[in-house]
């Protein structure tokens, strides 16, 4: 006795196969925007953390004092010949 093979099976077709082919490609955008999102979290939480690190040590240490403005400089008349 010889084993038959059993045929290749052909991609399925029609409605209910482009239904579950789309299922499939909607999860794996979604999966795709989710690790995104998760990437951008962490990002803002890492620069959150670090702005606040940084203002807290800015209240830390005393502000340099405010500087006085210059006096504006006199102006020089210039006479020119005409």
């Amino acid at each position: 006795m010889t084993k038959q093979k059993t045929p290749a099976r052909l991609p399925a077709t029609g409605p209910a196969a482009r239904d579950s082919q789309h299922d499939r490609r909607t999860e794996l955008v979604k999966e795709m925007l989710a690790k995104e999102n998760a990437a951008l979290d962490a990002k803002t939480a890492r620069l959150r953390a670090l702005r606040l690190a940084k203002e807290a040590e800015e209240e830390k240490t005393p502000a340099a004092p405010a500087k006085v403005p210059a006096k504006p400089k006199a102006r020089v008349k210039r006479i020119t010949a005409s």
